[in-house]
């Protein structure tokens, strides 16, 4: 049978930069891209509706084929699932980020980007119990990381205690009687690890101290059905980030660790490459992951989200051109570096497959494959298009 890998470029789509008027697409030399795009056919996608600006989460579940209306947990309990978190009947799950907090309000809320060793170190500083009630917090890449609150009485029905922007105070809100209690806690909560890290050992001489903890995303586990239930299909995910794991996990994906796989700027291409076409011996469908054009998009950096293009396209394209399989690239939402944030334009993709049509591509970029014969699509149509690729696909009708 013909097997598939889906690679997901994080935050791949941009706008054109406002001196050059290109893209970081347009501006880095492809040769694998553009070769890929020449024998193969592009086209954009919209993961959720035109226009839509979608969050990493309920874009990969709809372009895994689950629609997010019916099986989003919320993000958090997929954050906590990544960071190999155990959640209990009752538990409420958050995604969490380090912040620093200076005079009562956010000056930054990723932390100047603490990195992933120095934020371990801080990882058990913060798990506490409060009124009884367990708080149990995981770092993972960076300044992310995952939190658990587990007690009686817990509801998800509450805001973040992020407050999404600088110079705001964070503070936890309930949206129903019953979560005043939940709510409450997380006050208390954000309180005591300020007490804490503010002076801890790590913090010290740093310019922005990681020092609280933004909460976001409350949510509780769900079951949803197995991916290999859903599609017939033995998959594996290969990703570094926290939320991708827990989304493969979350759907019954087998998570495959590799060495070097980190999540930001300095993973290893090569051994994700290399990762994918080992596990592709038994299994039929690889999901892959890159995040780091995302996190340049969000950092405004234009060149390094550039340059981590050309080094995709150097260091894990030809591996993955020599694994068999057909191949599916695109990104899962469009991070501008002129908007530092997520936007509802649609992103490129492209189909590389023995056998498929060819539409006369010459390049993969977001103009480019306005004019590919795969045409304006939606993320739920990802997973039939590939099972179609595959021949797994089943007939409509008689």
């Amino acid at each position: 049978m013909k097997k598939a890998i889906l690679f997901i470029i994080d935050g791949l789509g941009d706008l054109p930069h406002p001196e050059t008027g290109k893209t970081p697409l347009q501006t880095a030399r492809l040769l694998n891209f553009e070769r890929m795009a020449k024998e193969g056919s592009t086209g954009l996608m919209s993961t959720i509706s035109n226009g839509v600006v979608p969050g990493s989460d309920v874009s990969h579940l709809q372009i895994l084929g689950y629609d997010p209306k019916e099986f989003y947990p919320g993000r958090g309990p997929l954050e906590a699932y990544g960071a190999n978190m155990e959640l209990k009947k009752g538990d409420v799950a958050f995604r969490a980020n380090f912040a620093t907090l200076t005079g009562g309000k956010i000056t930054d809320r990723r932390a100047g980007r603490i990195d992933s060793a120095s934020a371990k170190k801080l990882e058990s500083t913060i798990n506490m119990k409060i009124d009884g009630v367990q708080f149990i917090f995981k770092a993972t890449t960076e300044h992310r990381g995952a939190l658990v609150m587990r007690g009686k009485g817990l509801s998800a029905n509450i805001t973040d205690s992020d407050p999404h922007h600088d110079n705001e105070t964070p503070i936890c809100k309930s949206l129903d009687k019953k979560s005043a209690k939940t709510a409450k806690l997380i006050n208390k909560f954000t309180s005591e690890v300020y007490k804490k890290l503010n002076n801890h050992e790590v913090n010290k001489g740093r310019e922005k101290p990681a020092n609280v903890i933004l909460l976001r995303s409350a949510g509780i586990a769900m079951q949803v059905p197995k991916f290999q239930e859903q599609f017939k299909l033995t998959a594996a995910c290969i990703a570094g980030g926290a939320l991708y794991k827990g989304i493969a996990k979350y759907l019954s994906i087998d998570v495959i660790e590799v060495d070097g796989a980190t999540g930001d700027k300095n993973t290893s291409l090569t051994a994700k490459g290399n990762a994918a076409v080992t596990v592709l011996k038994n299994h039929d469908f690889v999901f892959l992951h890159v995040k780091a054009c995302d996190s340049f998009g969000h950092d405004g950096d234009f060149e390094g989200k550039t340059n981590m293009l050309k080094r995709i396209d150097a260091e894990l394209l030809p591996i993955l051109r020599e694994s068999g399989a057909a191949i599916i690239i695109t990104g899962d939402h469009s991070t501008p570096c002129i908007r530092k944030a997520h936007s509802g334009h649609e992103v490129p993709i492209l189909i590389w497959a023995k056998g498929e049509r060819v539409d006369g591509g010459t390049t993969f970029d977001e103009i480019a494959c306005m004019k590919g014969g795969i045409g304006h699509i939606r993320g739920k149509n990802v997973m039939p298009l590939i099972l179609d690729i595959i021949e797994k696909a089943e007939k409509y009708g008689s």
